[in-house]
């Protein structure tokens, strides 16, 4: 790969800024000083050292979060801390993105990356790939709500949701597990607004069969393993192939 495509690629910031850093020659692969933007290098087989530091060329990051109520799942906010300001330098340069988004005071798994087509897989309405909430109602859940969501909820606005898995233990029934399969704006709370109640915590528990791990503090994020990527993305490419899909 060209010296000066890669650097930009890893947020070492524009062309231009790029090409000021290679003259100044503080960029080595192999021992040997790359000044020109245009010499190709290899980053899976040369070492590479910028400003002296070892440096290791990823193309896409993966990251699951556990988000903390507070936060905005957005790139930059003028008013708002973003969950791309809890991200260190080194993930932050890569810049990535929220997967889809929870709502400021909403917690739970959100996942991060700078790759579209894994993003597109796992948001798509095409997919439809399954998102899971644990959620606190301000009264207990009757057998009539797990059967109004089995249905799909009409919304306040008219739209009427796609059906819903609601699960009520019977030792906590306001302390419910719902899983939905679409996206809409603030679409849980809206659900139980429509069926009478109010959700007054919520926090995204799953999403497609990945669960949350539960070892990362609200605020905390590490990087996806392999096979969980591998798992998302082929149960999102089996509910398409299956004809297992929803719209949006």
């Amino acid at each position: 790969m060209r010296a000066d495509k890669l650097l930009a690629n890893a947020g070492f910031g524009t062309r231009k800024e790029v090409k000021k850093l290679l003259k100044q020659g503080v960029v080595m692969a192999d021992g040997k000083k790359v000044t020109q933007g245009s010499e190709q290098i290899y980053p899976e087989t040369q070492h590479i050292e910028v400003k002296g530091e070892p440096f290791f060329y990823r193309e896409y990051i993966y990251l699951m979060m556990n988000k903390p109520a507070g936060l905005i799942s957005a790139t930059e906010d003028d008013f708002h801390e973003t969950v791309l300001d809890v991200l260190e330098w080194d993930d932050v340069v890569r810049r990535p993105f929220p997967v889809g988004r929870l709502d400021k005071d909403t917690e739970g798994m959100l996942l991060i990356t700078n790759d579209g087509k894994f993003s597109h897989a796992l948001t798509s309405p095409k997919k439809g790939v399954p998102k899971t909430y644990e959620a606190l109602l301000d009264q207990p859940a009757a057998r009539e709500d797990v059967e109004a969501f089995s249905r799909g909820i009409v919304l306040e606005d008219g739209y009427e949701t796609k059906p819903a898995e609601l699960l009520v233990p019977e030792s906590s029934p306001d302390r419910v597990n719902v899983t939905i399969r679409e996206g809409k704006f603030h679409q849980v709370k809206r659900m139980f607004e429509s069926v009478g109640k109010k959700v007054t915590y919520l926090k995204r528990i799953q999403i497609g069969s990945l669960p949350l791990d539960e070892t990362l503090a609200p605020g905390e994020y590490r990087d996806m393993e392999d096979r969980e990527i591998h798992l998302l993305l082929e149960e999102a490419y089996q509910r398409t192939k299956n004809g297992t899909v929803s719209s949006d």
